[in-house]
């Protein structure tokens, strides 16, 4: 891994953007985690796709988080995430209660250009109450009274995700990860790490061609072999469940999470 392409893509990421990350597997880029870390750009607004974990949480942690969209953030079988819920308790993040569906339904508009899409399953919820930007409207297509949810178009000022590979061109393969095409089309930027890059073209090849991200989406790759680790990435390697235990634990207090980091920064 050549830390100087990570930190060269960071420099992508401003203060106040929106910055949309997928969930945990489907491909973290958890070796951009300290790049963006160290680039130190806050007020950041994250969507998590549709779930945040890791990443998330040690963004938070690192202060550079205003607010987060998702539909949950946790760290799996080691439980909750730490520091997220601490930002919450305190007040020191905003958070933008959201549902899968929700979100995907957000980066859906966004893809086609729509300012929204109307969805039906939030009627009757509780998030209707926090989410003033989600408008109740009748059907105009409807005789009588149908309510339905409109759903603000979710633009990302930044995606970032890991995958197994890309080629020379900057075609990124993202395999059945549809969610990771899904961010790309609806974001202005997008930003990849990969386990290793190919000479000859993914396009070219018929096994691998329905799966590749085009470059034409795809903002800037970067080299990082395990870049999703602790996380696993899919048909490559798997979750160390031990290290996201051992993050769990030191996190419980902002000196511990200090401590853990300071740790995982390069030499």
């Amino acid at each position: 891994m050549v830390l100087s392409e990570l930190r060269a893509m960071a420099k992508h990421v401003e203060a106040g953007m929106r910055v949309a990350l997928p969930v945990d597997y489907a491909g973290v880029s958890m070796a951009m985690t300290l790049p963006l870390i160290e680039r130190g750009a806050g007020n950041l607004d994250l969507v998590c796709v549709p779930t945040g974990g890791l990443q998330v949480d040690q963004l938070v942690g690192a202060g550079l988080v205003r607010t987060v969209e998702t539909s949950a953030v946790s760290l799996g079988e080691a439980g909750g995430a730490p520091r997220f819920n601490a930002a919450v308790k305190e007040g020191t993040i905003k958070l933008r209660d959201a549902t899968c569906p929700a979100i995907h339904a957000g980066l859906m508009a966004a893809q086609k250009g729509s300012p929204f899409v109307p969805m039906r399953g939030l009627i009757g919820t509780d998030l209707l109450r926090h989410r003033d930007d989600w408008r109740v409207i009748d059907n105009p297509l409807a005789d009588k009274g149908d309510p339905i949810v409109l759903i603000p178009a979710i633009k990302p000022d930044v995606t970032i995700f890991h995958a197994p590979m890309a080629d020379r061109f900057g075609n990124v393969w993202i395999g059945r990860r549809r969610e990771l095409a899904a961010m790309a089309y609806a974001s202005i930027t997008v930003l990849v790490t990969v386990e290793r890059i190919l000479e000859e073209s993914l396009l070219n090849n018929e096994m691998s061609a329905a799966g590749v991200l085009p470059a034409l989406y795809v903002t800037a790759v970067a080299h990082a072999p395990k870049g999703a680790w602790p996380y696993g990435l899919w048909g490559e390697y798997s979750t160390d469940t031990v290290e996201i235990l051992r993050y769990a634990k030191a996190a419980r207090t902002a000196e511990g999470f200090a401590d853990y980091m300071a740790q995982m920064e390069p030499a």
